[in-house]
């Protein structure tokens, strides 16, 4: 009888055992974030960020300052950097620089984060179905986290692209 409660206590006592063990993340550093946060997935803070950039149109280097708690501090300060830059250097001037096409958009949708599995990723690129007019494109949106948030950290120009370059990073060092 005692044989038996030692063998039936056993698996049981690690199977306990199992269930407190600690997990550690696959990234422990997901860096920080001083500024300002979007709550919400990356997929949702995309959506948000999109949804600003339509009810805010704005071409160039303008009217940055409402999009920096959607935008990750690296990209940040690449725009601030051009952005003091553009008095000498108009190439990028009057085009939308979030988008292939310059005219700006009306309409964006951002194709869900459900279906990534892993949930410790550090960055996940998001299609963007864009429209304006009766011009359709996608794009893809770069989403990175820091800290607790996510943000966008470029964009991949996918459509029929008047920029200088295939991302929104590379347009800006090329000016």
């Amino acid at each position: 009888m005692r044989r038996s409660v030692l063998a039936l206590l056993t698996p049981c006592a690690l199977l306990l055992s199992a269930c407190t063990t600690p997990v550690t993340p696959a990234y422990k550093d997901i860096g920080s974030r001083t500024s300002q946060c979007i709550t919400g997935g990356p997929d949702e803070v995309a959506q948000q960020f999109y949804n600003y950039r339509i009810g805010h149109p704005g071409t160039g280097l303008n009217n940055l300052t409402g999009l920096r708690p959607y935008l990750s501090t690296d990209l940040w300060q690449v725009l601030e950097k051009a952005s003091q830059a553009q008095a000498d250097d108009q190439a990028l001037a009057g085009k939308d620089l979030f988008a292939s096409y310059n005219n700006g958009i009306d309409k964006a949708e951002v194709a869900s984060a459900s279906t990534i599995p892993n949930t410790d990723a550090r960055n996940i690129p998001l299609r963007v179905n864009l429209d304006k007019g009766t011009t359709h494109w996608q794009d893809e949106v770069l989403m990175v986290r820091e800290g607790q948030c996510w943000t966008v950290d470029d964009v991949r120009y996918l459509g029929a692209s008047k920029m200088p370059a295939g991302n929104l990073r590379q347009s800006l060092e090329r000016r």
